[in-house]
């Protein structure tokens, strides 16, 4: 097993795959490192992939003490990991809590980014929606706490936006849970209250998120309803932008159609590469919905 020691002497577990220009993925929430598996499988014929375990995630460590966890603390732990792995520039891939991983790393850490591909990112951001998110958060980290994982997994494998998984395809579904079931709930509780909960609303970050010149695809199902305006915003913001929206889909993607997203992603990938993600033409912004001027 491989490991990467992070500035506070927490070890993240990661694996490597493959050979050529570095891409690492970073998982969400209710996944872990294996939650990236048809990507590895697929890109691994041209990339050097890299997938971890975030703290709070075994076989990574699992910190007892809140103030271990945070976004930014995220944002570094993933530096570590390339630093461990002796990269130096990578694309990075990130679905929800990993999409807002991936986005804060590009704020933070631009030299190093390739690219970002954030899918599933948005989520507690519109400051409409703020509030209950923060609240529903506490909620379910209470769940951990009280319940475990296993039990609580049971319903919220079943969320509003996971039953697309559920109908699309149920064995995967059924996988995609028992990860979660498996999860340590002590990590998991406070990762959901220092990382999900107390992260910083996107909306609070516009103009740093127009200054983002790394190439960024954004990546949404139609019925993750809890991404999509923030997703719109993240499009009309950060300049190299572009927004996929995944028909008849919820809030993870890659397992969801993993033909569909690896397509649209290496698509992305060979344009970034070409030199071909530029920024966005600004006749496009025009008042005039037609170039009546």
């Amino acid at each position: 097993m491989t490991f990467a020691t992070t500035d506070d002497g927490v070890q993240l577990y990661y694996e490597e795959t493959g050979a050529g220009t570095p891409l690492v993925f970073v998982h969400e929430f209710a996944g872990d490192h294996r939650s990236w598996e048809p990507q590895l499988r697929h890109f691994s014929r041209r990339y050097r992939c890299i997938v971890y375990a975030a703290r709070g995630y075994p076989p990574s460590d699992v910190p007892t003490d809140e103030a271990s966890y945070g976004q930014l603390r995220a944002v570094e732990d993933l530096r570590s990991v390339l630093d461990a792995a002796g990269v130096e520039r990578a694309h990075v891939v990130g679905n929800s809590m990993g999409g807002f991983c991936a986005l804060h790393f590009g704020l933070q850490h631009p030299d190093r980014a390739l690219s970002l591909v954030l899918a599933g990112c948005g989520y507690g951001a519109h400051p409409d929606k703020e509030p209950t998110f923060r609240s529903e958060s506490e909620q379910i980290a209470l769940a951990f706490d009280t319940e475990g994982s296993a039990a609580m997994s049971r319903w919220y494998g079943l969320g509003p936006a996971r039953v697309q998984f559920l109908a699309k395809d149920p064995r995967g579904h059924a996988e995609h849970v028992q990860v979660l079931a498996e999860h340590d709930a002590k990590g998991a509780a406070l990762t959901m209250r220092a990382v999900q909960k107390a992260r910083p609303s996107l909306y609070g970050l516009r103009a740093e998120l127009a200054a983002l010149e790394v190439p960024t695809l954004i990546v949404a199902g139609d019925e993750d309803e809890g991404v999509l305006e923030t997703d719109l915003m993240l499009k009309r913001t950060i300049p190299r932008s572009g927004l996929l929206v995944l028909p008849k889909s919820g809030h993870v993607t890659n397992l969801e159609e993993p033909a569909v997203f690896n397509d649209h992603v290496e698509r992305f990938l060979g344009q970034v590469e070409n030199g071909r993600w530029s920024r966005r033409d600004p006749r496009s912004q025009s008042a005039s919905t037609t170039g009546v001027k």
